[in-house]
């Protein structure tokens, strides 16, 4: 064959050759590299990472994959149900072989839940829960439990007397309707204490000093604030003390670096502490026992204190 054609064809054939040989070379250079460092993939689909307590969590998750030999593919939904459920179908389609997901909306996530179940991606829940689908675990603090605490401060602090206001966090997630339960559990129980006021302000300083400035223009006497996370705590803080309003008691919910600023500082009055960087750090070693297909723990409880001076 090469007999029958001219010098600059036979170069360009053995070119074609040589470099088809050489592509081949690295491709399998390359494949064999890739299967050497591959790490199992875990998706960490967050609600939103504009709020230090799921930096924190973020963080924990980070370190721990780092240290369990796993890729992490961290997904922020920025407080969107509708952005959450397109975040966890981009996971499903990198066909990672865990789902992490903090809902936005403990409701909307289902339908997500449900369509990594059908593709056989296991799914773990933290700190918030899914009210369908099935989940392999629950990582999360007892919410109830720790409004009740912030509750019961409150109550207690007033002597049993007073009126009150809480400030909620997004409807529909599982944090902000436990929190509430547990709250008003406490509130309820003791006969003197009101609640005047109750309003979400969707876990956001900006919106919680919104709405405070909005309800204390409304009420004319307010003893306590107890508001569904620090973040929401603080922006009521600045409302009262633009207001000039004093005497009136903030109690919050995550203790995160401000808020413990806050109460050591005396202007925050306290803050239910929950372990966020834990959190991330036992989804992690969770998710490695699931790809081990080890048992887990249907719920996996993170400890609560309440952070006074």
């Amino acid at each position: 064959m090469f007999q029958k054609m001219g010098k600059q064809s036979f170069r360009v054939v053995l070119l074609v050759m040589v470099l088809s040989a050489s592509l081949l070379l690295a491709a399998g250079c390359g494949g064999s590299k890739q299967e050497g460092t591959n790490k199992p993939v875990v998706g960490l689909a967050v609600s939103t990472l504009n709020n230090p307590f799921f930096v924190d969590l973020r963080d924990g998750a980070k370190e721990a994959a780092a240290a369990n030999g796993l890729e992490l593919v961290v997904m922020d939904a920025q407080n969107d149900a509708a952005k959450q459920m397109a975040n966890i179908e981009n996971l499903i389609q990198q066909k990672v072989s865990v789902i992490i997901v903090n809902p936005v909306d403990s409701k909307a996530v289902v339908p997500a839940v449900e369509a990594a179940n059908k593709a056989n991606i296991p799914v773990i829940t933290v700190d918030r829960s899914a009210a369908g689908g099935q989940v392999v675990s629950s990582i999360a603090s007892d919410n109830v439990a720790g409004g009740k605490m912030a509750g019961q401060f409150i109550v207690d602090k007033l002597g049993g007397k007073g009126k009150v206001v809480e400030l909620e966090g997004i409807p529909g997630a599982s944090a902000a309707v436990e929190r509430g339960t547990g709250f008003n559990q406490a509130a309820k129980a003791a006969a003197g204490i009101t609640v005047v006021a109750k309003q979400p302000a969707d876990f956001d300083r900006a919106k919680g000093m919104k709405v405070m400035e909005n309800i204390l223009q409304a009420n004319p006497e307010i003893n306590a604030v107890f508001a569904h996370n620090d973040e929401m705590a603080l922006g009521a803080l600045e409302a009262i003390k633009a207001a000039n309003r004093k005497d009136i008691m903030v109690v919050g919910f995550d203790a995160t670096a401000d808020a413990v600023k806050a109460v050591n500082d005396g202007t925050l009055a306290a803050t239910v502490a929950q372990k966020p960087k834990d959190m991330g750090k036992i989804s992690l070693e969770t998710a490695k026992k699931v790809i081990a297909k080890e048992s887990v723990q249907a719920t996996i409880p993170v400890g609560l204190e309440l952070v006074k001076k």
